[in-house]
């Protein structure tokens, strides 16, 4: 029996001032991408509409959903970004500074309380994101998805990855690709810089608690790729590439 009531923020905007205090297992690098740290917070004031939240049977936050409205007939769009994630979220605030009318939404996150994992909810939330832009009139969702397994493999190609398959249903190898395909998304492209995080080696070090003191490629648990260190130069980078998925309604 599914106890999780999935609304919109909109619809219970109390639930604003918990939003992200739910744990949600991310690693802690991942908390230091200047776009998301500059525009996340505000989908929820910007886009309440758009936002999915979730609540167990004792009404406390289970899950949220972020998703963005933007525009993709654009003269200087047109196809998915290669920087996925961080730049979509740009358009979308800048289409809704601009009053550019959508007409595609992008998913943004799907969190999901630890605890509660392994239960089926992301795949809850993603339907009910996929309900809620049909609602608003769209005929498409996409998603520049983080493949949940992929950080077994960081030195693994991720267009490869991306689009292998089982070998005895053709589905994706990877559990949360194959979630989107399940529900009926198709996977059109890798977003190969999708996230960008570059810090000095002492705060990568902070983060991790990994060395990072020589040159060259650090693998790091949780990235999708190794951060490239540069110690002379007081640097290092993190490029992550994720997955494009399109959902038609």
């Amino acid at each position: 029996m599914d106890r999780n009531t999935i609304t919109t923020l909109a619809e219970r905007p109390a639930l604003s001032d918990v939003l992200w205090e739910m744990p949600d297992g991310r690693p802690e690098f991942m908390r230091h991408d200047l776009v998301a740290n500059a525009y996340t917070g505000s989908i929820a004031e910007e886009f309440p509409e758009y936002v999915l939240v979730a609540t167990d049977a004792d009404g406390a936050l289970a899950a949220r959903g972020l998703c963005v409205p933007f525009r993709m007939d654009h003269p200087k769009r047109g196809v998915l970004p290669d920087r996925g994630w961080d730049e979509v979220v740009v358009w979308a605030f800048a289409d809704r500074r601009h009053g550019a009318v959508p007409d595609l939404v992008s998913a943004i996150e799907i969190a999901v309380r630890p605890d509660l994992g392994g239960l089926g909810l992301s795949g809850r939330m993603l339907g009910a994101m996929r309900a809620n832009a049909r609602a608003h009139g769209f005929t498409e969702v996409v998603a520049p998805v983080r493949p949940s397994a992929e950080h077994h493999e960081p030195h693994a190609s991720m267009p490869e990855y991306a689009f292998r398959v089982r070998e005895e249903d053709g589905l994706p190898h990877d559990a949360w690709l194959r979630v989107h395909v399940r529900a009926g998304a198709v996977i059109e492209k890798v977003a190969s810089a999708s996230m960008t995080i570059s810090a000095t080696p002492a705060q990568w070090r902070e983060w991790t608690g990994l060395p990072f003191d020589e040159a060259g490629d650090v693998v790091v648990p949780g990235a999708l790729a190794a951060v490239r260190c540069d110690p002379e130069r007081d640097n290092a980078v993190y490029v992550e590439p994720n997955v494009w998925v399109r959902h038609r309604l």
